[in-house]
């Protein structure tokens, strides 16, 4: 069982100042897989006195000295990635395929990703007479999510160092391990003291402290758009700067001229991997009502493939908690009773599976865009399909969300999925199922939150811009 107990604080493995511990719970046991103390608002406070100090100096360091260290712990993070993927399936119920692979190898991605858009990047310009200066904003502060908890967390971590910041992070309580590992891996690569420090604790008391400190420059959270809110209303008296990347409820538009074999199960593929735990999932599935019938046959022989279980060999694990299987639950059956009908799974836990937080994979027809779960984030393995008429009915379902993260088009012309998809309301647009890009901006429109991460586009998130007048007085002359 693992026992991570201390916070690292300052280049150090340190005591906490609260004796309160919490049990962190195997999803797919339902038994304790370790424990973590929970800090408090002092914690936060060493962590932060430690990272301002540390900012003096790691803001001054060359780009070099930055790309050399990130690509040092890229390097170590490489060859402890299978321990990785192990934490991740224990904190969390990703299947070993998906811990092991996508989990915990996408934190190289964007590590190395953020090192290559480093180089060329421009943090000096002349403009006339004037000089404009990209600057490090100073104290970071991350809270981040349970569901990709490395994606996220070198999403964040990346450009944060490279543009010369510190760092005070709390993990998600729920999934903690992966990233005492990071700072395990941090450690031996010789980040120097405190340009990382590492709070456990639950979003009430750390995530509130960092929010609120007067001291800490900047909160980048992932999470959801309740937690969001709250982060941004604690932030607001210091007036830092708060970047968000929170819900969605994304639509799938089917296009007529779709290869609807294709483009279904792709779909359906990309919304169960990770038990439907993303916050980018095709979750919407918007389909012509001309060719509905063929659309369902193929979504229910889709999701054949994806039979939960044992996540050490299953294609599909549980998802994380009981809190979130009973949402799930409640989900499910309030679109029952609705009026959607249900084409594929349903309530209860799959058979033989009574121990361990499985969900049925589930599929509802018959959906309109008014119902609860339409309109929901569920965050589970829930597929909903609603028909459409004409393109124009399909485009204004798939914006009629207070949501904008993403959306995806299906089309057998890219001229056609591209027209489409310039009409979407969301940050970022799949078409035809591509893979992720981690060199383009992610981020989301309307509640889904503000700011961008991935690639260049994460770097001023942590800047500050300054403008010297005078800089070249022969220019301005």
């Amino acid at each position: 069982m693992r026992n991570y107990m201390k916070f690292y604080i300052g280049g150090e493995w340190v005591e906490p100042e609260s004796a309160k511990t919490l049990d962190v719970i195997n999803p797919a046991t339902e038994k304790t897989a370790g424990k973590i103390s929970l800090g408090g608002a002092d914690d936060v406070d060493s962590a932060v006195k430690a990272a301002r100090k540390a900012f003096e100096s790691w803001s001054q360091t060359s780009i070099d000295e930055r790309v050399a260290m990130v690509m040092k712990i890229a390097d170590i993070y490489k060859k402890r990635a299978s321990e990785i993927g192990a934490a991740i399936t224990e904190e969390m119920g990703a299947p070993a395929w998906l811990a092991g692979g996508p989990q915990a190898m996408s934190a190289v991605g964007h590590l190395m990703t953020a090192v290559d858009a480093i180089k060329t990047f421009r943090f000096e310009e002349d403009k006339g007479g004037s000089h404009i200066l990209k600057e490090p904003i100073g104290v970071c502060g991350f809270i981040t999510p349970w569901n990709w908890p490395m994606n996220q967390l070198a999403a964040k971590f990346a450009p944060a160092v490279l543009t010369g910041n510190t760092i005070v992070h709390k993990p998600s309580e729920i999934a903690p391990f992966s990233s005492y590992l990071f700072a395990e891996i941090l450690d031996e690569a010789g980040l120097p003291a405190g340009v990382y420090n590492l709070v456990n604790g639950d979003g009430p008391t750390v995530g509130a402290a960092i929010s609120a400190h007067p001291d800490i420059d900047m909160v980048s959270f992932t999470g959801s758009t309740r937690a969001g809110v709250e982060v941004a209303r604690a932030a607001a008296a210091s007036v830092k700067r708060v970047h968000q990347e929170l819900g969605g409820k994304s639509p799938n538009i089917i296009l007529e001229d779709a290869d609807l074999e294709a483009a279904v199960t792709g779909s359906v593929a990309t919304l169960m991997m990770n038990s439907g735990q993303s916050c980018l999932a095709p979750t919407r599935m918007i389909a012509p009502k001309s060719k509905m019938s063929e659309i369902i046959e193929i979504a229910k022989k889709a999701v054949q493939d994806w039979t939960p279980g044992d996540p050490a060999t299953a294609k599909m694990g549980p998802v994380v908690s009981e809190a979130q299987w009973n949402k799930i639950q409640g989900l499910i059956e309030k679109g029952a009773a609705e009026g959607a009908t249900i084409i594929a799974g349903g309530p209860g836990k799959p058979e033989g599976l009574e121990t361990g937080y499985y969900v049925k994979p589930t599929i509802f027809a018959d959906v309109t865009n008014d119902m609860t779960i339409a309109r929901q984030e569920i965050f589970g393995p829930v597929l909903v399909i609603i028909g459409y008429d004409t393109e124009d009915e399909a485009i204004r379902i798939a914006n009629d969300t207070e949501y904008g993260l993403a959306g995806y088009v299906q089309s057998g012309d890219i001229d056609h999925a591209r027209k489409v998809a310039s009409k979407i309301r969301a940050g970022y647009i799949n078409i035809n199922n591509s893979q992720m890009d981690f060199s383009v901006p992610f981020g989301g429109y309307k509640r889904s939150g503000n700011g961008r991460e991935f690639g260049e586009h994460a770097f001023d998130e942590f800047l500050e811009l300054k403008s010297v007048l005078g800089y070249n007085p022969s220019a301005a002359a």
